[in-house]
């Protein structure tokens, strides 16, 4: 019998995931990190990206995170994130919206604009839309 360990995904807006799985990828400051049952506690930084839960060897759930924290005890796994959904609820036209909106401003030369900010927002979609593109694959 493969051992579990439980995972709790959590946005600033509600509780995203809630189970037991077999292993958690996620995206750690430092580099990609994968945890499974009776891992050593660790308490680490996300960058924006997917995290993978495998439930069974059949069923992996993608998620998109905005960035946020990881703690890891032996039981429990939990992903603390601003933005956390499921990769199948990505809004593409939205995302695509917002990487546009982010490109017209970083060529915007005249000085109004908040150039840390628009790079901010076009990392954030091109993010999505890898997240959503590795899922669609994924499905095919």
């Amino acid at each position: 019998m493969v051992m579990t360990i439980h995972v709790d995904i959590v946005s600033a807006e509600a509780a995203i995931y809630s189970g037991q799985a077999e292993l958690v990828v996620a995206p750690a400051e430092m580099g990609e990190v994968g945890i499974a049952a009776r891992h050593a506690p660790f308490l680490t930084r996300l960058k924006p990206g997917e995290v993978r839960v495998r439930v069974s060897a059949s069923d992996v759930q993608p998620f998109y995170i905005s960035g946020g924290m990881l703690e890891v005890q032996p039981h429990t796994v939990t992903v603390l994130a601003d933005v956390a959904m499921p990769a199948r609820d990505i809004n593409e036209a939205r995302a695509l919206e917002s990487k546009q909106k982010a490109e017209e401003m970083l060529a915007d030369k005249t000085g109004r604009v908040d150039y840390a900010k628009a790079q901010a927002m076009l990392a954030e979609s091109i993010t999505r839309l890898r997240v959503l593109e590795k899922y669609r694959k994924g499905k095919a």
